[in-house]
């Protein structure tokens, strides 16, 4: 846990990487994620790098991996997962991995474009084979002479002038959508000059590209004349369609059909052969493919982290500078130990002083991770400051549960999260692409202790499925009631509600054991009871809530040296908070405490004093809950108020007080000479000097050049912040109120319009279980969807805003950046 109340030291360090052995040396740091590069050739343009000419290697390959992986898709196969982690290849396996790569693409390519032409002829085939069976039947050329009329014959008797000139056919086939733009265009084109047939393919054909059933269209066009030929071949080749040879006689057009069969019956064969081949080199495609791109992927990666590093003067070695936990710096000398030992030479890596806010590393497991990544989300904590995560492990599932309480719908949330985490290592369950499911399943222990947190609330407001339970007697009596009141049947038939008075002896036996009192669920006050007691408990929990935030910011101070922020913060902070707000919350348990049933009539109202206590006044109807309370009020709100001058001016005047300190000795002298000289800030010339400066905060910023209009604004708008978001935060917490008076009342009616009017239906046993299924299922869908899905968002949104706005702007800046270490996960993955 320590490790989770902040992020880990992080160190700067400096590799010295043998030029033979720093592939080696990045590989190993690759397989175990230990460091951060930096890039020392920032200035340096991606094309003018040491290592340009391995990257373009690599990404050609990945180019070809691309092509194969693409081809394997279109088959229908998928490639297998690779088995265990494969190390990055060395340098000279690229050629062989290069080699093998483009021997299977080039070899696919060539069966593919054999498969291909195949389809395409047998297709041709097909096609010539349906129109010269489609039985257009013999046609003759229309005759046609100049200045021919209406009358002329179509066929010219024998012996005639144009007995010489033979009719001639184009057949061929089109697609339908196109065949009555063909029509048209050869009527208008040829002028009637010829006769044509078109006929639709009774089956379909398969689409050599495709592969899909294609319907086709075949055509029969007889003519005369090689002009109108011409026009014809043309027209045909603009819509292109497929022409084929058609002969006049019959006994000729059979032989030919019989002809083309046979050859697309060898043609077939042949495509078998060529797609059984083909099987095969995808077969080896599925083998090469998964190892070789994991480790070209690793291969790139670890140039691109070459890229990263500077060349020494002697050219004999690379020098790297990387982030490094201080934990891991003991591995990461072993790792650069073992991967440099072969070549001779020893990688040596040791920590520099750095100007620059180290980044921040908080290693989680499966449980933290979800709790982690809703602080993330808001922002990722500067360096070595008090991570709220820890904490939001117990008071988010809470403040959720206070909005969510109900003991039946906590439990089905809580048995979906624990379904979800019984089957977690499941590897059809990891390998879901569904992106809700991938969300509810990152969260599923945060839906867990939500669930688990709802069931508990729910037993506090004795609420189940907006239920209540009588687990433990009720504290309350009405036979004792009935004895002392003298209830005649006269009276209880004039009066349909009835109201217990608790200061009658015997009423009132005691509270409840454990949550609320099962006899409210009955009252005609229940709402108003429960509205005042969740609103009270909304006020107290977020009183309590934002101190502790302030609270933790003294960690902040102590761990970065900030002591004089204690005095001149923190503490005018929780003055000011606890003084007003504190104070509300000390009336409203006082008065919890000393208002007995006996003085409810006359009980003061807290709300009163509180908008007295303000205004400095009195109001005579409204008796104190203790004696001098106007005093100690008036004194509390002139201390708060004596506290906002000391947020906006003290630590702004210590800053400045300390900076002319420091200016005067002759060492401050001396260090602010040397950084003008260097033109650095002063503070950063020895590499850390302070653990404000480990925190890369303002406070360094401030040390190094103080610009005092810049620390008077920023702590204005501190102090603003701070005194007006006291105010604006604790009203924030009423949504704790709100939302749980929604839930228990949707609850309430999703009850009574669905299942007290199916339990209601019908007293035979018969007729109410069939009329209770389709009611009870109804009730389940709208449960599920409205109560679990949409007031379960609503309330997670409101506890995410109150963790994000009232807890941790109290101590978490946010500005800081994760440590994203070189690792081969991802290329594992």
């Amino acid at each position: 846990m320590g490790s989770m109340f902040r992020s880990e030291e992080v160190a700067l360090v400096q590799l010295f990487l043998p030029t033979a052995a720093a592939y080696t040396c990045v590989s190993r740091l690759g397989e175990l994620g230990l460091v951060e590069f930096r890039d020392l050739n920032a200035s340096v343009s991606a094309f003018q790098r040491r290592f340009v000419v391995d990257v373009r290697r690599c990404e050609e390959l990945e180019k070809t991996f691309t092509f194969l992986q693409e081809e394997v898709r279109r088959a229908g196969l998928v490639l297998p997962t690779p088995e265990g982690r494969l190390p990055a290849p060395p340098p000279r396996d690229l050629l062989r991995i290069q080699e093998e790569t483009e021997r299977l693409a080039q070899e696919l390519r060539d069966v593919r474009g054999n498969q291909q032409a195949l389809r395409v002829q047998l297709h041709q085939l097909q096609l010539h084979a349906a129109v010269l069976g489609q039985g257009h039947g013999p046609q003759l050329a229309a005759a046609h002479t100049y200045g021919a009329s209406e009358r002329t014959p179509l066929l010219q008797a024998p012996g005639g002038p144009h007995q010489d000139l033979r009719v001639n056919f184009v057949a061929g086939a089109v697609e339908p959508h196109k065949a009555p733009a063909l029509e048209r265009l050869l009527w208008r084109a040829c002028r009637g000059f010829l006769i044509a047939s078109f006929r639709e393919l009774e089956q379909p054909l398969e689409h050599p590209v495709t592969g899909e059933p294609a319907t086709w269209m075949t055509f029969l066009i007889s003519y005369w004349g090689e002009q109108i030929g011409q026009k014809i071949r043309k027209i045909t080749d603009c819509f292109h369609c497929h022409v084929f040879p058609f002969l006049e006689q019959e006994e000729a057009r059979h032989v030919a059909l019989q002809q083309l069969q046979q050859q697309s019956q060898e043609l077939r064969e042949v495509l078998g052969e060529t797609e059984r081949f083909l099987s095969q080199v995808l077969g080896r495609v599925q083998q090469l493919l998964p190892p070789a791109q994991g480790q070209v992927r690793k291969m790139k990666a670890v140039y691109l982290a070459l890229n990263q590093c500077s060349v020494s003067t002697t050219h004999k070695c690379l020098i790297a500078e990387a982030w490094c936990a201080t934990r891991d710096l003991p591995a990461l000398q072993e790792a650069l130990r073992d991967s440099s030992t072969e070549e001779g030479v020893s990688a040596v890596a040791h920590r520099i002083p750095s100007r620059d806010m180290p980044p921040t590393l908080i290693r989680t497991n499966r449980f933290t991770a979800s709790f982690q990544g809703i602080v993330d989300a808001y922002g990722v904590g500067r360096y070595q400051e008090v991570n709220p995560a820890p904490y939001t492990i117990i008071t988010f599932p809470f403040l959720f549960a206070v909005m969510f309480g109900d003991v039946g719908h906590g439990l089905l949330m809580f048995l979906f999260a624990l379904a979800m985490v019984l089957a977690e290592n499941r590897p059809a369950v990891k390998a879901a692409q569904n992106e809700i499911w991938q969300t509810f399943f990152g969260g599923r222990y945060l839906l867990l202790l939500m669930g688990l947190f709802s069931v508990y609330t729910g037993f506090i407001y004795n609420e189940c499925f907006s239920r209540a339970s009588s687990i433990f007697p009720s504290g309350w009596s009405v036979a004792a009631m009935a004895n002392q009141s003298g209830w005649s049947d006269a009276f209880l038939a004039q009066h349909t509600m009835l109201t217990l008075d608790p200061n009658v002896t015997g009423v009132f036996l005691g509270p409840y054991p454990f949550g609320i009192d099962p006899i409210w669920s009955l009252a005609a006050n229940h709402l108003s009871f429960l509205n005042s007691f969740k609103m009270k408990m909304s006020v107290i929990l977020g009183v309590v809530h934002m101190a502790f935030g302030v609270v933790l910011g003294v960690f902040n101070h102590m761990h970065f040296g900030q002591r004089h922020r204690l005095l001149l913060e923190t503490l005018p902070e929780l003055t000011f908070l606890l003084g007003l707000f504190g104070y509300l919350v000390f009336l409203v348990i006082y008065k919890w405490l000393r208002v007995s049933a006996t003085r409810a009539a006359s009980a003061p109202s807290i709300l009163i004093h509180f908008i007295n206590m303000f205004l400095f006044s009195h109001s005579p109807t409204n008796q104190p809950l203790y004696p001098r309370q106007e005093v100690v009020q008036a004194m509390l709100v002139v201390l708060a108020l004596a506290m906002v001058p000391v947020l906006l001016l003290g630590t702004p005047l210590h800053l400045l007080r300390r900076h002319r300190r420091r200016l005067r000795t002759p060492t401050g002298r001396k260090q602010e000479d040397k950084a003008g000289l260097l033109g650095l800030p002063d503070s950063s010339v020895n590499g850390w000097g302070s653990d404000e400066e480990k925190a890369g905060g303002l406070e360094a910023e401030q040390e190094a050049e103080l610009v005092p209009s810049e620390v008077f604004m920023h702590q204005a708008i501190h102090t603003i912040e701070f005194c007006l978001g006291c105010v604006s935060n604790t009203a924030s917490y009423l949504r704790l109120w709100a939302l749980s008076l929604a839930h228990a009342q949707l609850s309430e009616v999703l009850w009574a319009m669905v299942m007290r009017m199916g339990l209601g239906l019908g007293r035979e046993v018969g007729v109410a279980a069939v009329a209770l299924v389709p009611i009870f299922a109804a009730f389940a869908v709208m449960t599920v969807a409205i109560l679990l899905v949409m007031e379960g968002l609503s309330a997670f949104l409101h506890a995410l805003r109150l963790h994000w706005v009232e807890f941790q702007n109290k101590f978490y800046s946010g500005t800081g950046y994760k440590l994203s270490p070189f690792t081969f996960a991802a290329a594992d993955d």
